[in-house]
C-alpha cells in the first residue's frame, strides 16, 4: 500500500512574516517584559527555534517589530531647515487611514514597553536614529537637538489626540488647509524659539 504523504515546504518568508505579525499583536497587548517567544511562537504556529533562527533572539525580533515602517526615512526627506514647517504641517494633514493607524500601533508598542530597560533602549536608539537624528541635522545650531525634540513631542501629541483620543475637532476639519496653516505656523514657532 502506497502512502499519499505530502511533506510541506517550509517557506520562509511566510514564517518569518508569521512571527513578525504574532510579535507585532503580542507587543501591542502586553509589555517587553511579559511577552515570551514561546507566546509568539505559539500564535505563529512555529517551533521557538525558528524565532532564534530568523531574528536571533527576543530583543532582536523586538527591533524589527518597532522598526517596521513603510517609510523609514520619513524625517529625512526635507532638504532645507525653511521647508520642514510646512513638510510636517503636510505629514499631519495627510496622515490617515492604515498608514496612521499602523504608526498609532507603533506608538502603542514602544509606550508600553518603554519601562523595560532592555526595550527602553532599543526604542531610545531607534528614536534617535529615524527621528530626531535627522531632525536635528537638518535644523542644525545650537539648539537643534532641543527644537527636534520639541516638533517630535508636538507631533506625538497631536497622533495621540487624532487616534487613541478621537479627538473631533482634529479629526473632522471643515477646512483642511485652515488646519495645515496652523500646523505649520506651531512648528515654525517650536523652530523659533
Amino acid at each position: 500500500m502506497e502512502s499519499n504523504t505530502t511533506i510541506k515546504k517550509r517557506d520562509s518568508v511566510a514564517t518569518r512574516a508569521a512571527i513578525l505579525a504574532a510579535a507585532h499583536q503580542r507587543f501591542l497587548r502586553e509589555s517587553y517584559d511579559n511577552v515570551g517567544l514561546r507566546d509568539i511562537a505559539g500564535d505563529a504556529r512555529v517551533d521557538v527555534a525558528l524565532i532564534s533562527r530568523y531574528f536571533g533572539g527576543k530583543e532582536s525580533l523586538f527591533r524589527e517589530v518597532v522598526s517596521n515602517d513603510a517609510r523609514p526615512n520619513v524625517f529625512r526627506e526635507p532638504q532645507s531647515r525653511a521647508e520642514l514647517p510646512a513638510y510636517l504641517a503636510r505629514l499631519m494633514a495627510e496622515d490617515e487611514g492604515d498608514d496612521l493607524q499602523e504608526r498609532m500601533e507603533m506608538f502603542i508598542i514602544m509606550l508600553r514597553s518603554a519601562s523595560s530597560p532592555k526595550a527602553g533602549e532599543i526604542i531610545r536608539d531607534l528614536v534617535h536614529l529615524d527621528i530626531l537624528g535627522p531632525l536635528t541635522e537638518l535644523i542644525g545650531g545650537d539648539h537643534g537637538a532641543l527644537r527636534a525634540n520639541m516638533l517630535l513631542a508636538i507631533l506625538m501629541g497631536v497622533g495621540v489626540l487624532r487616534t487613541i483620543m478621537m479627538v473631533d475637532d482634529i479629526n473632522d476639519v471643515a477646512n483642511p488647509d485652515e488646519c495645515m496653516a496652523r500646523f505649520q505656523g506651531l512648528f515654525e514657532a517650536a523652530l523659533s524659539c
